[in-house]
């Protein structure tokens, strides 16, 4: 019998726990379908051919912001933040796949040590910002304070409180330097999420993936969406919108996140038609959490 991390607790989950219309929609699926009860505007998944074909021309584009940002100085910084399960390595995967690592850092940051706790909570986030022509990959961020320490119990209210009144402050600071900041929320629908954690817990090349927080948060379900529903509203400012991507289809999500970040980088030699049009059905604003 194969060993499953954590004993096996998300299958029993998914057999025993899971709400009786996630468990039907995750067994009655057909290939090519859509796990999205919640509404996803697409019936199936974005073909293959036509996907890698966005892709390719996308990654050109890339290539050019990139060499636009060395020789400009600018500074990009993506916060990519999501329930777990929601694409958010994939996505970084598939912006950085042809950029050149020295100036496209991914920042993703483990538990934080003696010495960070005692520090300012943005501290150890702010040290990673870009320098002058690189772009910075917030693998989750400064948010974790909003929703996953909120969730577990990890901070208290008056140290969120906190964080709310200095967070909207720190971003705008950000903006008046001249970084561009994006926020990008990818929203992923509950019998997606679960079919992404059955899937990992049984593929041993996956299965690194899993944490103990992914298997007590399935049974937390509405109160991660209560905190990000209010993390969202109260932190979607001017000065650093979010950009809620629905990732139940991850080709259509990474597609449209590139699309929307170099839509709104003027670098040299941007070809509109190979770029592409972001997808309204697929990104939105704040509202699109609770759709």
């Amino acid at each position: 019998m194969t060993n499953l991390p954590f004993d096996g607790e998300i299958s029993r989950y998914f057999r025993e726990d899971a709400p009786e219309d996630v468990r039907r929609e995750i067994e009655d699926a057909k290939k090519g379908e859509i796990l999205a009860a919640a509404g996803f505007p697409y019936a199936k998944k974005w073909k293959r051919s036509e996907y890698e074909a966005a892709l390719e021309a996308l990654q050109i584009e890339l290539v050019k912001m990139q060499r636009w940002l060395r020789e400009s100085g600018q500074r990009v910084a993506i916060v990519f933040e999501g329930r777990d399960a929601a694409g958010k390595g994939g996505t970084i995967k598939r912006f950085r796949e042809n950029l050149n690592p020295r100036g496209a850092k991914v920042v993703a940051l483990s538990k934080p040590t003696e010495t960070e706790a005692g520090q300012w909570y943005f501290q150890r986030y702010i040290q990673h910002l870009p320098t002058a022509g690189e772009i910075t990959f917030f693998d989750r961020s400064w948010y974790n304070r909003g929703v996953v320490e909120k969730v577990f119990g990890f901070c208290d209210d008056d140290q969120r409180a906190k964080w709310f009144d200095q967070v909207n402050p720190l971003e705008k600071m950000l903006a008046d330097e001249g970084i561009k900041l994006f926020k990008i929320w990818l929203n992923v629908d509950r019998a997606a999420q679960l079919s992404r954690f059955l899937d990992r817990e049984t593929d041993p090349l996956k299965q690194w993936k899993l944490s103990w927080i992914d298997v007590e948060g399935l049974k937390k379900w509405d109160a991660y969406t209560a905190a990000i529903t209010e993390t969202l509203e109260k932190t979607h400012t001017d000065a650093a919108p979010w950009h809620v991507v629905r990732s139940a289809d991850k080709r259509r999500a990474r597609v449209n996140a590139i699309r929307l970040v170099l839509s709104q980088l003027d670098y040299t030699g941007k070809d509109s038609d190979a770029l592409g049009a972001v997808d309204p059905a697929i990104v939105g604003g704040p509202e699109v959490v609770g759709a």
